[in-house]
């Protein structure tokens, strides 16, 4: 029997009278934060390189997706079947460059037709039958720098987009001469607001770029992290504490720890 058909059978049995306690209480919403868990666990994985821990997380998620539509079965809605149909329905629909006559000789043209399939189904299922906006669609529950990266993406797919990475780059010098200003007026509302702006520009120059931004961020926590527990040990060493060094010696040992780390330099 295929393991997937296993997983399902076992799940069913969990779920079952004489089950586990813990499974037959899980509900959609119970399951919600497994399910975020579960997703972040995987793209940690992912990060790290290892593979061994990539295969156990995707197991683990792969449980969540078994698990959610064998309740959405108990409740006569639908079935792991139906779910796996409908996304192979759907890969079939936003790829004509393969199975259909249409063509995509690069990237950017497979992502038009993806995002015009989109745009068709949309338009198939809006309220009133009203065209909704090429922005519809982002989850809410996706990290802000995420959603800023998505935004622009769909943005600039709708031909909403800075011309190069160097207009960005002047947006991003612009927003920060902005934020300058609202802090030497001490201003925290405007810093707020001047801060968000150049965050969403930075999202906008991730995606000119084709960088991930939350994969870039993440990377550099990762430096940060390293770096610091560096300067911890050396402080600790020298019978020191950090918060009594002069700023001098705590760049000087920054340096150190960027040289010891084997980082590149910090831009």
């Amino acid at each position: 029997m295929p393991a997937i058909d296993r997983l399902v059978q076992t799940l069913a049995r969990l779920r079952q009278p004489g089950g586990c306690p813990w499974d037959r209480e899980q509900t959609f919403a119970s399951l919600r934060r497994y399910l975020l868990e579960e997703a972040y666990e995987v793209a940690e994985a992912i990060d790290s390189g290892d593979l061994g821990a990539l295969r156990e997380e995707l197991g683990d998620l792969l449980l969540q997706v078994v698990f959610l539509s064998r309740i959405a079965e108990e409740e006569r809605a639908f079935d792991l079947e139906q779910v796996a149909q409908g996304i192979v329905d759907k890969l079939i629909r936003r790829h004509p460059h393969v199975f259909g006559d249409s063509d995509a000789a690069t990237t950017d043209e497979a992502l038009r037709h993806w995002e015009e399939s989109k745009a068709r189904e949309s338009s198939a299922t809006a309220d009133g039958g009203e065209r909704r906006s090429k922005l519809d669609g982002i989850p809410r529950q996706l990290p802000a720098l995420a959603t800023a990266h998505k935004l622009a993406g769909r943005a600039a797919r709708a031909g909403f987009a800075w011309p190069a990475a160097d207009s960005v780059i002047e947006k991003i010098a612009e927003e920060v001469e902005e934020l300058r200003r609202a802090v030497a007026e001490d201003a925290p509302p405007r810093v707020e607001e001047e801060l968000g702006d150049l965050l969403f520009a930075c999202a906008s120059l991730a995606r000119t770029v084709g960088v991930d931004p939350e994969g870039a961020l993440a990377r550099a926590n990762r430096k940060f992290g390293a770096r610091f527990r560096h300067i911890e040990s050396a402080a600790l060493a020298a019978g020191r504490r950090m918060d009594s060094m002069t700023d001098a010696e705590l760049d000087g040992l920054w340096r150190i720890a960027k040289r010891e780390t084997d980082e590149p330099e910090r831009g």
